[in-house]
Protein backbone atom coordinates (compact mmCIF):
# COMPACT_ATOMS: atom_id res chain seq x y z
CA UNK A 1 0.00 0.00 0.00
CA UNK A 2 1.53 3.45 -0.98
CA UNK A 3 2.47 5.77 2.21
CA UNK A 4 -0.40 8.20 2.90
CA UNK A 5 0.60 11.56 0.76
CA UNK A 6 0.36 15.09 2.72
CA UNK A 7 0.40 17.96 0.11
CA UNK A 8 1.17 21.45 1.54
CA UNK A 9 -0.34 24.78 -0.05
CA UNK A 10 1.67 27.78 1.74
CA UNK A 11 0.41 31.40 1.74
CA UNK A 12 1.52 34.45 -0.73
CA UNK A 13 -2.04 36.52 -1.88
CA UNK A 14 -1.89 36.58 -5.39
CA UNK A 15 1.74 34.47 -5.82
CA UNK A 16 -0.87 31.47 -4.92
CA UNK A 17 -1.91 31.26 -8.63
CA UNK A 18 2.04 29.56 -9.23
CA UNK A 19 -0.25 26.16 -7.10
CA UNK A 20 -2.24 26.02 -9.38
CA UNK A 21 0.09 25.53 -12.21
CA UNK A 22 2.00 22.74 -10.52
CA UNK A 23 -1.26 20.82 -10.10
CA UNK A 24 -2.36 21.21 -13.30
CA UNK A 25 1.25 19.30 -14.52
CA UNK A 26 0.94 16.72 -11.65
CA UNK A 27 -2.59 15.76 -12.73
CA UNK A 28 -1.25 15.94 -16.44
CA UNK A 29 1.87 13.83 -14.96
CA UNK A 30 -1.26 11.06 -13.29
CA UNK A 31 -2.67 10.71 -16.21
CA UNK A 32 0.26 9.78 -18.55
CA UNK A 33 0.75 7.26 -15.97
CA UNK A 34 -2.47 5.94 -16.05
CA UNK A 35 -3.29 6.88 -12.10
CA UNK A 36 -6.25 8.00 -11.06
CA UNK A 37 -8.35 8.88 -8.38
CA UNK A 38 -6.50 11.67 -5.70
CA UNK A 39 -3.17 11.85 -5.02
CA UNK A 40 -3.43 13.44 -2.25
CA UNK A 41 -4.75 11.54 1.37
CA UNK A 42 -4.00 15.04 3.42
CA UNK A 43 -3.99 18.35 2.21
CA UNK A 44 -3.01 21.48 4.85
CA UNK A 45 -3.45 25.12 3.32
CA UNK A 46 -2.17 28.79 4.40
CA UNK A 47 -3.40 32.22 3.71
CA UNK A 48 -3.98 31.87 -0.44
CA UNK A 49 -3.04 28.65 -0.59
CA UNK A 50 -5.80 27.67 1.74
CA UNK A 51 -8.26 28.46 -1.07
CA UNK A 52 -6.45 26.47 -2.84
CA UNK A 53 -6.21 23.45 -0.23
CA UNK A 54 -10.35 23.60 0.21
CA UNK A 55 -11.05 24.14 -3.22
CA UNK A 56 -9.12 20.56 -3.75
CA UNK A 57 -10.38 18.88 -0.73
CA UNK A 58 -13.81 19.57 -1.24
CA UNK A 59 -13.79 18.31 -4.93
CA UNK A 60 -11.19 14.97 -3.74
CA UNK A 61 -13.75 12.48 -5.79
CA UNK A 62 -13.02 14.00 -8.96
CA UNK A 63 -9.25 15.61 -8.47
CA UNK A 64 -9.00 16.88 -12.46
CA UNK A 65 -12.67 18.33 -12.34
CA UNK A 66 -11.50 20.62 -9.09
CA UNK A 67 -7.65 21.54 -10.81
CA UNK A 68 -9.55 22.81 -13.49
CA UNK A 69 -11.68 24.87 -11.50
CA UNK A 70 -8.79 26.56 -9.62
CA UNK A 71 -7.67 26.89 -13.32
CA UNK A 72 -10.98 28.70 -14.46
CA UNK A 73 -10.60 30.89 -10.92
CA UNK A 74 -7.32 31.89 -11.04
CA UNK A 75 -6.98 32.45 -15.06
CA UNK A 76 -9.84 34.59 -14.96
CA UNK A 77 -9.75 36.36 -11.20
CA UNK A 78 -10.04 40.32 -10.58
CA UNK A 79 -9.16 42.99 -8.10
CA UNK A 80 -12.44 43.86 -7.91
CA UNK A 81 -12.94 39.57 -6.93
CA UNK A 82 -10.81 39.95 -3.83
CA UNK A 83 -11.01 43.73 -2.36
CA UNK A 84 -12.54 46.88 -2.83
CA UNK A 85 -11.14 48.91 -6.11
CA UNK A 86 -13.77 51.90 -6.92
CA UNK A 87 -12.00 55.21 -6.35
CA UNK A 88 -13.83 56.22 -3.57
CA UNK A 89 -13.95 53.13 -1.17
CA UNK A 90 -10.47 52.30 -1.84
CA UNK A 91 -9.00 55.36 -0.94
CA UNK A 92 -11.09 56.37 1.41
CA UNK A 93 -10.47 53.09 3.50
CA UNK A 94 -6.51 53.22 2.23
CA UNK A 95 -6.52 57.36 3.38
CA UNK A 96 -8.08 56.23 6.95
CA UNK A 97 -5.76 53.48 7.67
CA UNK A 98 -2.80 55.74 6.33
CA UNK A 99 -4.11 58.62 8.68
CA UNK A 100 -4.72 56.67 11.74
CA UNK A 101 -1.31 54.82 11.50
CA UNK A 102 0.16 58.29 11.64
CA UNK A 103 -1.78 60.64 13.46
CA UNK A 104 -4.91 58.67 14.37
CA UNK A 105 -3.52 58.19 18.31
CA UNK A 106 -3.79 61.94 18.58
CA UNK A 107 -7.21 62.57 16.93
CA UNK A 108 -10.14 61.14 19.51
CA UNK A 109 -12.84 60.94 16.31
CA UNK A 110 -10.18 58.17 14.96
CA UNK A 111 -11.61 55.77 17.73
CA UNK A 112 -15.01 55.59 16.32
CA UNK A 113 -14.12 55.82 12.48
CA UNK A 114 -11.14 54.00 12.78
CA UNK A 115 -10.45 51.19 9.66
CA UNK A 116 -9.50 47.59 10.80
CA UNK A 117 -7.57 47.07 7.26
CA UNK A 118 -5.59 48.87 4.29
CA UNK A 119 -8.39 47.14 1.94
CA UNK A 120 -11.63 45.78 2.29
CA UNK A 121 -11.74 42.28 1.17
CA UNK A 122 -15.94 41.77 1.48
CA UNK A 123 -16.15 40.83 -2.18
CA UNK A 124 -13.40 37.94 -1.72
CA UNK A 125 -16.10 36.17 1.07
CA UNK A 126 -18.76 36.05 -2.09
CA UNK A 127 -16.00 35.01 -4.19
CA UNK A 128 -15.22 31.79 -2.14
CA UNK A 129 -18.82 31.16 -1.24
CA UNK A 130 -19.46 30.43 -5.06
CA UNK A 131 -15.86 28.84 -6.21
CA UNK A 132 -15.21 26.97 -3.22
CA UNK A 133 -17.89 23.88 -2.46
CA UNK A 134 -17.00 23.13 1.29
CA UNK A 135 -20.39 21.49 1.65
CA UNK A 136 -19.27 18.71 0.06
CA UNK A 137 -16.20 18.11 2.57
CA UNK A 138 -17.94 15.53 4.51
CA UNK A 139 -19.44 14.09 1.90
CA UNK A 140 -15.97 13.39 0.38
CA UNK A 141 -14.77 12.65 3.52
CA UNK A 142 -17.19 9.89 4.52
CA UNK A 143 -16.86 8.23 0.94
CA UNK A 144 -12.62 8.02 1.62
CA UNK A 145 -11.69 10.16 -1.33
CA UNK A 146 -9.47 12.37 1.84
CA UNK A 147 -8.74 12.02 5.05
CA UNK A 148 -8.31 15.13 6.17
CA UNK A 149 -7.96 18.62 5.70
CA UNK A 150 -6.12 21.61 7.49
CA UNK A 151 -6.34 25.22 7.44
CA UNK A 152 -4.41 27.58 9.43
CA UNK A 153 -4.52 30.93 11.40
CA UNK A 154 -2.50 33.12 13.66
CA UNK A 155 -4.85 34.60 16.82
CA UNK A 156 -4.53 38.09 17.27
CA UNK A 157 -6.31 37.42 20.96
CA UNK A 158 -3.74 34.64 22.15
CA UNK A 159 -0.83 34.74 20.06
CA UNK A 160 -1.12 31.44 19.20
CA UNK A 161 -0.70 29.82 15.73
CA UNK A 162 -4.29 27.76 15.07
CA UNK A 163 -4.56 24.76 12.72
CA UNK A 164 -8.42 23.88 12.32
CA UNK A 165 -8.51 20.51 10.77
CA UNK A 166 -11.45 18.23 9.27
CA UNK A 167 -10.70 14.42 9.06
CA UNK A 168 -12.36 11.23 8.19
CA UNK A 169 -11.23 9.30 11.48
CA UNK A 170 -11.11 11.30 14.58
CA UNK A 171 -7.53 12.41 15.27
CA UNK A 172 -6.80 13.72 18.64
CA UNK A 173 -5.33 17.69 18.67
CA UNK A 174 -1.86 18.43 19.49
CA UNK A 175 -0.53 21.52 21.08
CA UNK A 176 2.90 22.55 20.83
CA UNK A 177 5.09 25.79 22.11
CA UNK A 178 2.63 28.83 20.71
CA UNK A 179 0.71 26.54 18.01
CA UNK A 180 -2.35 24.29 18.64
CA UNK A 181 -4.66 22.16 16.44
CA UNK A 182 -8.73 22.04 16.64
CA UNK A 183 -11.10 19.84 14.84
CA UNK A 184 -13.96 21.92 13.19
CA UNK A 185 -16.92 22.55 10.44
CA UNK A 186 -14.51 24.20 7.90
CA UNK A 187 -16.04 27.18 6.43
CA UNK A 188 -15.71 30.00 4.18
CA UNK A 189 -14.75 32.34 7.61
CA UNK A 190 -11.90 29.81 8.09
CA UNK A 191 -10.55 30.89 5.06
CA UNK A 192 -11.02 34.62 4.89
CA UNK A 193 -9.27 34.30 8.59
CA UNK A 194 -6.18 31.93 7.12
CA UNK A 195 -5.91 34.54 4.11
CA UNK A 196 -6.12 37.84 5.89
CA UNK A 197 -2.90 39.27 5.05
CA UNK A 198 -1.37 41.59 8.25
CA UNK A 199 -2.24 45.07 7.67
CA UNK A 200 -3.93 44.57 4.26
CA UNK A 201 -7.22 42.97 4.79
CA UNK A 202 -9.31 42.53 8.32
CA UNK A 203 -9.13 40.06 10.97
CA UNK A 204 -11.45 37.23 11.39
CA UNK A 205 -13.31 36.17 14.47
CA UNK A 206 -13.64 32.55 14.70
CA UNK A 207 -14.42 30.19 17.46
CA UNK A 208 -10.76 28.73 19.25
CA UNK A 209 -12.05 26.21 22.13
CA UNK A 210 -14.66 27.68 22.77
CA UNK A 211 -14.34 30.55 23.22
CA UNK A 212 -14.29 33.71 20.41
CA UNK A 213 -11.09 35.10 18.95
CA UNK A 214 -9.65 37.34 16.62
CA UNK A 215 -7.59 35.66 13.92
CA UNK A 216 -5.51 36.71 10.33
CA UNK A 217 -3.08 35.25 8.02
CA UNK A 218 -2.07 31.84 8.92
CA UNK A 219 1.67 32.31 7.95
CA UNK A 220 2.62 34.37 10.78
CA UNK A 221 4.27 32.93 13.15
CA UNK A 222 3.76 29.85 11.65
CA UNK A 223 7.51 27.65 13.17
CA UNK A 224 6.44 24.54 11.54
CA UNK A 225 4.54 24.60 8.05
CA UNK A 226 4.74 21.20 7.36
CA UNK A 227 3.82 19.83 11.16
CA UNK A 228 -0.03 19.55 10.56
CA UNK A 229 -0.05 17.01 7.80
CA UNK A 230 2.53 14.92 9.84
CA UNK A 231 0.10 15.31 12.91
CA UNK A 232 -3.23 14.35 10.43
CA UNK A 233 -1.08 10.78 8.94
CA UNK A 234 0.99 11.99 6.34
CA UNK A 235 4.12 9.58 5.77
CA UNK A 236 5.83 11.66 2.31
CA UNK A 237 4.81 15.35 1.50
CA UNK A 238 4.82 17.73 -1.30
CA UNK A 239 5.34 21.07 -0.51
CA UNK A 240 4.04 23.85 -3.33
CA UNK A 241 5.79 27.31 -2.33
CA UNK A 242 4.68 30.61 -3.80
CA UNK A 243 8.18 32.27 -3.13
CA UNK A 244 11.41 31.32 -4.32
CA UNK A 245 13.43 29.00 -1.90
CA UNK A 246 17.29 29.34 -2.71
CA UNK A 247 19.36 26.64 -0.87
CA UNK A 248 21.91 27.77 2.06
CA UNK A 249 25.11 30.27 0.18
CA UNK A 250 22.81 30.30 -3.12
CA UNK A 251 20.93 33.32 -3.06
CA UNK A 252 21.24 35.55 -5.87
CA UNK A 253 22.48 38.98 -5.94
CA UNK A 254 20.50 42.01 -5.99
CA UNK A 255 20.82 45.32 -6.95
CA UNK A 256 21.71 47.49 -3.71
CA UNK A 257 19.30 49.65 -2.46
CA UNK A 258 19.77 53.96 -3.01
CA UNK A 259 18.17 55.85 -0.31
CA UNK A 260 16.11 54.80 2.47
CA UNK A 261 13.28 52.23 1.91
CA UNK A 262 10.20 53.03 1.07
CA UNK A 263 7.07 51.54 3.13
CA UNK A 264 6.20 49.69 0.36
CA UNK A 265 9.65 47.92 -0.01
CA UNK A 266 9.88 47.63 3.91
CA UNK A 267 6.25 45.81 3.93
CA UNK A 268 7.26 43.76 0.83
CA UNK A 269 10.29 42.45 2.90
CA UNK A 270 8.29 41.76 5.65
CA UNK A 271 5.62 39.64 4.03
CA UNK A 272 8.20 37.53 2.53
CA UNK A 273 9.87 37.18 5.77
CA UNK A 274 5.88 35.81 6.82
CA UNK A 275 5.38 33.59 3.89
CA UNK A 276 8.83 31.99 2.55
CA UNK A 277 11.06 31.87 5.11
CA UNK A 278 9.70 29.52 8.23
CA UNK A 279 9.09 27.58 4.95
CA UNK A 280 12.74 27.24 4.42
CA UNK A 281 13.70 26.57 7.66
CA UNK A 282 11.17 23.77 8.24
CA UNK A 283 12.00 21.78 4.97
CA UNK A 284 15.52 22.11 5.94
CA UNK A 285 14.54 21.09 9.58
CA UNK A 286 12.80 17.71 8.41
CA UNK A 287 15.47 17.15 5.41
CA UNK A 288 18.29 17.43 8.44
CA UNK A 289 15.88 14.72 10.73
CA UNK A 290 15.62 12.50 7.69
CA UNK A 291 19.70 12.66 7.14
CA UNK A 292 19.92 11.59 10.74
CA UNK A 293 17.41 8.99 10.63
CA UNK A 294 19.47 7.65 7.81
CA UNK A 295 22.49 7.22 9.72
CA UNK A 296 20.58 5.32 12.40
CA UNK A 297 20.85 1.10 13.00
CA UNK A 298 17.47 -0.52 12.51
CA UNK A 299 17.34 -1.15 15.87
CA UNK A 300 18.18 2.68 16.99
CA UNK A 301 15.48 3.59 14.01
CA UNK A 302 12.84 0.96 15.61
CA UNK A 303 13.41 2.87 19.13
CA UNK A 304 12.69 6.12 18.13
CA UNK A 305 9.27 7.69 17.26
CA UNK A 306 10.80 10.00 14.72
CA UNK A 307 10.07 8.07 11.14
CA UNK A 308 11.87 9.43 7.78
CA UNK A 309 9.24 11.67 5.77
CA UNK A 310 10.02 11.63 2.27
CA UNK A 311 9.43 15.44 1.30
CA UNK A 312 9.63 16.98 -2.42
CA UNK A 313 9.30 20.18 -2.82
CA UNK A 314 8.56 22.47 -5.93
CA UNK A 315 8.90 26.44 -6.09
CA UNK A 316 8.91 29.17 -8.79
CA UNK A 317 12.30 29.03 -10.77
CA UNK A 318 11.76 33.30 -11.12
CA UNK A 319 11.25 35.83 -8.45
CA UNK A 320 7.93 36.75 -8.29
CA UNK A 321 8.38 40.36 -7.42
CA UNK A 322 10.35 40.92 -10.63
CA UNK A 323 7.24 39.36 -12.58
CA UNK A 324 5.12 41.66 -10.22
CA UNK A 325 6.58 44.53 -11.18
CA UNK A 326 6.15 44.07 -15.15
CA UNK A 327 2.55 43.41 -14.34
CA UNK A 328 1.80 45.97 -11.53
CA UNK A 329 0.27 49.06 -14.46
CA UNK A 330 -2.38 46.53 -14.70
CA UNK A 331 -3.81 47.33 -11.30
CA UNK A 332 -6.95 49.55 -11.34
CA UNK A 333 -6.79 53.24 -10.97
CA UNK A 334 -7.51 54.03 -7.09
CA UNK A 335 -5.49 50.91 -6.07
CA UNK A 336 -2.26 52.21 -8.19
CA UNK A 337 -2.52 55.97 -6.40
CA UNK A 338 -2.81 54.03 -3.39
CA UNK A 339 0.05 51.78 -3.41
CA UNK A 340 1.95 54.70 -4.99
CA UNK A 341 1.48 56.52 -1.84
CA UNK A 342 4.00 54.28 -0.08
CA UNK A 343 6.15 53.32 -3.03
CA UNK A 344 4.83 50.97 -5.43
CA UNK A 345 5.77 52.74 -8.60
CA UNK A 346 7.27 52.41 -12.07
CA UNK A 347 6.56 49.08 -14.71
CA UNK A 348 9.44 46.62 -15.62
CA UNK A 349 12.63 46.75 -14.18
CA UNK A 350 12.22 50.33 -13.75
CA UNK A 351 9.33 49.08 -10.84
CA UNK A 352 10.07 49.81 -7.29
CA UNK A 353 7.53 48.03 -4.41
CA UNK A 354 7.25 45.21 -6.21
CA UNK A 355 7.50 42.70 -3.81
CA UNK A 356 4.27 44.30 -1.90
CA UNK A 357 2.68 44.19 -5.00
CA UNK A 358 3.08 40.36 -5.99
CA UNK A 359 0.46 39.78 -3.25
CA UNK A 360 -1.93 42.33 -4.33
CA UNK A 361 -1.95 41.67 -8.09
CA UNK A 362 -5.03 39.84 -8.65
CA UNK A 363 -5.09 40.60 -12.66
CA UNK A 364 -5.23 37.95 -15.51
CA UNK A 365 -1.68 39.19 -16.84
CA UNK A 366 -0.13 37.92 -13.60
CA UNK A 367 -1.82 35.18 -12.23
CA UNK A 368 -1.33 33.48 -16.01
CA UNK A 369 2.16 33.95 -16.28
CA UNK A 370 2.02 32.43 -12.48
CA UNK A 371 -0.15 29.39 -13.45
CA UNK A 372 2.40 29.00 -16.72
CA UNK A 373 5.31 29.11 -14.80
CA UNK A 374 4.33 26.85 -12.08
CA UNK A 375 3.33 24.44 -14.73
CA UNK A 376 6.62 24.72 -16.65
CA UNK A 377 8.93 24.27 -13.45
CA UNK A 378 6.56 21.02 -12.32
CA UNK A 379 6.97 19.23 -15.77
CA UNK A 380 10.70 20.14 -15.83
CA UNK A 381 10.94 17.81 -12.78
CA UNK A 382 8.67 14.93 -14.06
CA UNK A 383 11.00 12.33 -12.95
CA UNK A 384 11.06 13.48 -9.27
CA UNK A 385 7.18 14.02 -9.48
CA UNK A 386 6.92 10.22 -10.60
CA UNK A 387 9.97 9.36 -8.53
CA UNK A 388 8.19 11.05 -5.33
CA UNK A 389 4.60 9.29 -6.41
CA UNK A 390 6.02 6.52 -7.31
CA UNK A 391 4.28 6.43 -10.75
CA UNK A 392 5.64 5.04 -13.85
CA UNK A 393 5.58 5.76 -17.87
CA UNK A 394 4.67 2.22 -18.64
CA UNK A 395 1.10 3.59 -18.95
CA UNK A 396 2.06 6.84 -20.79
CA UNK A 397 -0.04 7.25 -23.98
CA UNK A 398 1.97 8.09 -27.08
CA UNK A 399 1.26 11.06 -28.38
CA UNK A 400 0.28 9.93 -31.81
CA UNK A 401 -2.31 7.65 -29.75
CA UNK A 402 -3.63 10.28 -27.93
CA UNK A 403 -4.42 12.79 -31.21
CA UNK A 404 -5.59 9.73 -33.24
CA UNK A 405 -7.95 9.09 -30.50
CA UNK A 406 -9.05 12.30 -30.33
CA UNK A 407 -9.55 12.35 -34.24
CA UNK A 408 -7.16 14.78 -34.96
CA UNK A 409 -5.06 12.03 -37.05
CA UNK A 410 -6.28 9.61 -39.47
CA UNK A 411 -6.17 6.08 -38.63
CA UNK A 412 -2.80 3.87 -39.15
CA UNK A 413 -2.78 2.39 -42.47
CA UNK A 414 -5.57 5.11 -44.01
CA UNK A 415 -3.90 7.55 -46.68
CA UNK A 416 -3.92 10.96 -46.39
CA UNK A 417 -5.52 12.74 -48.38
CA UNK A 418 -4.98 15.98 -50.38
Amino acid sequence: MPPRTGLILTGGGARAAYQVGVLLAIAQIRRDSGVTGNPFHVIAGTSAGAINAACLASQADRFDAAVDALVGLWSTIKVADVYRSEAFDAIRTGTQWMTMMSLGWAIRRWRKTRPSSLLDNAPLAELLAKAVPLARLPQVLAQGHLDALAISGSSYSSGQHVTFYQSREPVAPWLRSQRLAVPASLTVKHLMASSAIPFIFPAQELEVDGRLEWLGDGSMRQSAPISPAIHLGAQRVLVIGAGRMQEAGQAEPRQPLVGHPSMAQIAGHALSNIFLDALAVDVERLQRINKTLSLLSPEALAATPLKPVDVLVISPSRRLDDLAGLHQHELPPAIRTLLGAVGVQGQGKAATGSALASYLLFVRGYTAELITLGMTDTLARRQDVMRFFGWSDAKREPVWARLRRQGLLVPEGEAVSG
